[in-house]
């Protein structure tokens, strides 16, 4: 017999929602979504351009850098599952306004922090913050919008997202050059005091009546693996994947997973709902989401080493350079509805990952001597694809969710996202790294100094400079340049095997039954 659908009591609901006569006040309430997304997306790129001034100020080796950026990371993958389950049993705007208030706290600990270790603290306290605002900001969407409505809303969410992006090294350059480098977790407090009032007046509150009490044995299982399994991906390029602390971290990884899903299995209201994933328009729209966010997450880290290094520009000039891809996106975005009402979303989210394929391997072919105007042009194409494919993605994979189990829905949904984010940098990480090692020539140098240069092409450069040495400095970035060609392809190759998954099984949801309605969640006597 195929699954039945359990009877719940309706999801509570007060505030601006979709309906016969739609509240206008939604597209307010869209705007703290906005705002909330902004927040993290320019958060992710602003911590890079105070490292190197936070290593000198705070005499902060590479190892303690490392944990700076990886904490965060870390936490916010580990979370994200038990934060939807926290959204559905006691309303996603209460925990979105927890998790903007936990994100303040941080930003503001790590303000005033004199040391590495407050610094990482603040950055995990930051993450679990993260971990409540992204699935629960998604999961909003669809009390608020409508089938019709949701796509255009999805690109305002992901847009802000993308734009935070590029803002990080802009905004973070103009105040490293004016302030200390505490300014840079500072900048928060103001988008989240706005964050935070918009969604108190503007966003309604919905809950799942019927929704579970918190496995705590579920989220310790979840917290463990998953943090476990980002931090070994993480940590893979710097220390080898043969080293113990990255083996044990993976092991450990992979038992506490599957601990998880059997456990799941035997519950009717699980954390980790696997049912999701029997919805192909869940499970492929998912996927799609998930390897273009792989995907992404490879082009944007070859390129700062490649613009501030290679290229010789500043934090400032940096960011700017990027703002090619957040403007690629907000064009194909305006795109995106119309395209779906006439093709659908295959197509649509296909051909966005086709584009994405086309610019990664259009940037493989970057020569030492090119100059900008080349990344420029694949960097646009660059985010008109992603517009193209994770704006309907997103917005086909919540809309299957029925709304009482959005928010564990979305909790899976970014979860996936965040790891494959994780293990596409681990994966370009590694390989940039090892290329660099091979190519790089330091013949002739001193051995400390060409252990030093061998560490990146930043060190590279600081120490052909120490030497006059322009022979090194031709070297490092010719090897640089091949690490990320060969990254590049990678990225090019993953997105267009996404594309092909996506053109055959991705199913059409304006003509295919199984496709069309909410998932069907199963009854304990089905």
């Amino acid at each position: 017999m195929p699954p039945a659908a359990v009877p719940r009591t309706p999801p509570r609901t007060t505030g601006p929602r979709s309906g016969p006569h739609p509240d206008p006040r939604r597209w307010w309430a869209l705007g703290a979504i906005v705002t909330s997304m902004l927040v993290l997306g320019f958060d992710g790129t602003i911590l890079n351009v105070a490292l190197p001034t936070m290593a000198s100020e705070l005499h902060a080796g590479t190892g303690a850098l490392q944990w700076i950026a990886d904490s965060y990371l870390v936490v916010f993958a580990a979370l994200m599952l038990p934060a939807g389950l926290l959204g559905d049993r006691f309303g996603r705007r209460r925990m979105l306004v927890t998790g903007l208030a936990v994100f303040f706290a941080g930003s503001l600990a790590g303000t005033f922090a004199q040391d590495t270790a407050t610094v990482v603290a603040a950055r995990c306290v930051m993450g679990a913050g993260a971990a409540l605002i992204m699935p629960l900001a998604m999961a909003v969407l669809p009390s608020l919008f409508g089938p019709d409505e949701r796509t255009k809303a999805m690109g305002a969410v992901s847009g802000a997202a993308a734009l935070g992006m590029p803002l990080g090294p802009l905004v973070g350059g103009l105040l490293l050059d004016h302030f200390w480098w505490g300014s840079v977790f500072l900048v928060n407090v103001p988008l989240i005091g706005l964050a935070v009032a918009a969604c108190l007046f503007l966003l309604p509150e919905t809950t799942d009546p019927a929704s579970p009490t918190v496995d705590v044995l579920a989220t310790a299982l979840a917290v463990g693996g998953l943090g476990a399994l980002v931090y070994g991906v993480t940590e893979g390029p710097g220390r080898g994947w043969s080293s113990p602390p990255v083996l044990g971290t993976l092991t450990a990884a992979a038992l506490l997973i599957t601990l998880l899903v059997v456990r799941s299995r035997r519950q009717e209201r699980p954390m980790l709902d696997l049912v999701l994933l029997r919805h192909r328009g869940f499970l492929w729209n998912t996927v799609a989401a998930s390897l273009v966010m792989f995907t992404l997450t490879g082009l944007l880290f070859v390129l700062p080493p490649y613009l501030q290094t290679v290229l010789g520009q500043d934090a400032f000039g940096t960011g700017l350079r990027m703002v090619p891809m957040p403007a690629g996106m907000l064009l194909s975005s305006r795109a995106t509805a119309p395209l779906l009402r006439r093709l659908g979303p295959r197509p649509v989210i296909g051909g966005g990952l086709a584009v994405m394929a086309l610019a990664a391997l259009l940037g493989s072919r970057t020569d030492p001597g090119d100059g900008y105007g080349f990344t420029a042009l694949w960097l646009s194409l660059v985010g008109i694809g992603f517009g193209l494919a994770i704006i309907p993605a997103m917005s086909e994979a919540l809309g299957t969710l029925p709304r009482h189990r959005a928010g564990v829905g979305s909790g899976l949904l970014t979860t996936l996202r965040q790891v494959s984010a994780a293990v596409g940098l681990a994966v370009c990480g590694s390989l940039i790294a090892g290329a660099y090692t091979r190519r790089l020539d330091t013949d002739g140098l001193p051995p400390a100094a060409a252990r030093t240069a061998g560490e990146s092409v930043m060190a590279a450069h600081a120490t052909a400079a120490k030497l006059g040495d322009a022979a090194l400095l031709r070297s490092a970035d010719a090897a640089y340049v091949h690490g990320m060609d060969l990254a590049l392809t990678v990225c090019g190759g993953t997105a267009l095997a996404a594309a092909l998954l996506v053109g055959a099984f991705l199913p059409d949801s304006r003509t295919r039954p199984d496709a069309s309605g909410p998932v069907a969640v199963e009854s304990s006597d089905a």
